[in-house]
C-alpha cells in the first residue's frame, strides 16, 4: 500500500519495471545455461548430450538433431528484457496523474509472470534429462587446463610470478 498518492501517481510503471527486471536475472542466467549446453552438446565437442524429447529433427538433415529447447530458453531473455524496456519507455515521458497508457503495463508484466514459470519449468526438465559424456570429457582434461596451478605451485615455493608463468609456458609453446 502507498499511502504518500503524490509517490504512488509518480510510481506508475516502476514496480512493474522492477518485477520485470527481476525476473529478467533469471533468465539472464537461464540464457546463459542454454547457450554453454548449447555449445557443450556440438557434436564435436560433446560433453552433454539433449535427449531426443528435448529436440526435433531437421527439416532438411535426416541425421541431426535441432536442441530447439535450448534455443527457446536462450531468446525468451531477450522477450522479458524488451518488456521491461517497454514499460520504462512508456512511463518515462509522462505527466503525473492518471494516464490511460498506463493499462499497457499489465499485459507485459504477466507476459513476464509465465514466460518466466515456463523456463524454470523446462530448466529442470532440461537439467533432469541431459546426460554428460563422461568420456569426452575426462579426454579434453588435458595439462594445460592446470598450467595456472602449475604457476601457482611454483610461486608457492618462491618463484616470482613472472618466471613460473614463463618456466610453464615453455611447455606449451
Amino acid at each position: 500500500m502507498q499511502n504518500n498518492p503524490v509517490y504512488a501517481q509518480n510510481s506508475r510503471g516502476k514496480f512493474e519495471s522492477t518485477i520485470i527486471h527481476a525476473f529478467s536475472q533469471i533468465l539472464f542466467d537461464i540464457n546463459k545455461i542454454a547457450t554453454d549446453l548449447l555449445f557443450f552438446s556440438k557434436e564435436e565437442i560433446g560433453y552433454v548430450e539433449i535427449p531426443n524429447k528435448l529436440s526435433t529433427g531437421s527439416s532438411i538433415m535426416p541425421h541431426k538433431k535441432n536442441p530447439d529447447v535450448l534455443e527457446l530458453l536462450r531468446a525468451k531473455y531477450h522477450v522479458v528484457v524488451s518488456y521491461e524496456f517497454q514499460i520504462k519507455s512508456m512511463m518515462a515521458n509522462l505527466v503525473s496523474g492518471y494516464n490511460r497508457d498506463v493499462q499497457l503495463t499489465k499485459e507485459s508484466t504477466i507476459k513476464t509472470f509465465k514466460i518466466s514459470q515456463n523456463c524454470m519449468r523446462i530448466i529442470s526438465l532440461v537439467f533432469e534429462q541431459i546426460k554428460v559424456n563422461e568420456e569426452n570429457c575426462k579426454r579434453d582434461m588435458t595439462e594445460e587446463i592446470y598450467a595456472i596451478h602449475e604457476v601457482y605451485r611454483l610461486v608457492e615455493k618462491g618463484i616470482p610470478f613472472r618466471e613460473a608463468y614463463r618456466t610453464v609456458s615453455k611447455k606449451f609453446f
